[in-house]
């Protein structure tokens, strides 16, 4: 750690700003980012798009996209990402809400860790088949 001052001085880092997620169908993934997470949809040039979940954006590699500059090692492909989203109500809520969009839960209601501690958690796929969790911690 060098000389010892590294360990107590704090590193500014104030959280996740954003992070990238793979999709094959900008459509489907559209919709069901907007109506099954809740996402704000920001349009970028032609038919790219992020998503905009509270204070965090997701990046979307799909098709089409430049992947040519400023990417992974090994990039981001549809299917390939495992999101947790904080559920604000009740985990029943959140396993009504996903009935109500025909999206099957394939785990869950389980008792899980989170960035706020412990939580309850319940899985399901987005249209690519990437693992998405909802964590409720009320």
């Amino acid at each position: 750690m060098g000389d010892g001052d590294e360990a107590t001085t704090p590193v500014p880092v104030a959280g996740l700003d954003h992070a990238v997620i793979g999709v094959s169908d900008w459509a489907a993934a559209t919709a069901f980012y907007r109506d099954v997470i809740g996402a704000e949809v920001i349009p970028l040039e032609g038919d790219r798009v992020s998503f905009r979940v509270g204070a965090t954006q997701l990046n979307v590699h799909g098709p089409g996209a430049d992947l040519t500059d400023n990417v992974a090692r090994l990039p981001v492909r549809p299917g390939n990402s495992d999101l947790c989203f904080q559920w604000a109500g009740t985990i029943e809520d959140a396993v009504r809400h996903l009935a109500r969009h025909g999206v099957t839960v394939e785990l869950g209601p389980v008792e899980r860790p989170g960035a706020r501690g412990r939580g309850v958690s319940i899985y399901f796929r987005d249209p690519d088949g990437s693992l998405l969790e909802f964590i409720s911690y009320g």
